[in-house]
């Protein structure tokens, strides 16, 4: 069994996600987001926001207690400044996760839009209807919060297809 940890990471919202696998079976334990946006009266400068995402993963790894925790790279941006914010936003929970001892995956957004949806090419909308039918969730959880849940589900079938590889190469 494993407790998978899913962030997907960004410097204004952080989305997570968490599930248990189980041989093939995966359940839903909990999701959300991570809120460094700040306010229009209370603007945040971007070494608040890294704490702030820092403390939350720190938080959440206190209070669920995975055993792996899978993050979703850094995609090409057009713009190069949120680039290198999304990178500092992974770096944050990066570390936390580091600190807590916890295997780090990292995962391309392709790849985990083929793991749950079955294209690459899937939108947001796509991701959050597949994460609610293959955990059998009664709601539809935020965009980020589904993707980060996508990301600790392309990780569990990862981990599976591991499993059966090793199990392969043992006959």
């Amino acid at each position: 069994m494993a407790i998978i940890l899913g962030i997907d990471p960004g410097s204004r919202y952080t989305g997570y996600g968490v599930i248990r696998q189980q041989g093939s079976t995966l359940s839903y334990i909990a999701s959300g987001c991570i809120n460094a946006a700040g306010t229009a009266k209370h603007p945040l400068v971007l070494a608040d926001k890294l704490k702030i995402i820092h403390d939350g993963v720190q938080e959440l790894i206190a209070q669920f207690q995975p055993t792996e925790f899978a993050i979703e790279q850094v995609f090409m941006a057009r713009n190069p400044d949120s680039a290198l914010k999304l990178g500092q936003a992974r770096g944050a929970a990066i570390v936390a996760a580091a600190c807590a001892g916890l295997p780090v995956a990292e995962y391309a957004a392709r790849l985990v839009k083929q793991a749950v949806v079955g294209t690459g090419a899937a939108d947001k909308t796509q991701v959050q209807h597949m994460v609610v039918a293959m955990l059998k969730l009664s709601h539809r959880p935020q965009a980020d919060a589904a993707d980060a849940l996508a990301v600790a589900m392309c990780h569990a079938h990862s981990r599976s297809q591991a499993i059966v590889m090793a199990t392969r190469r043992g006959r």
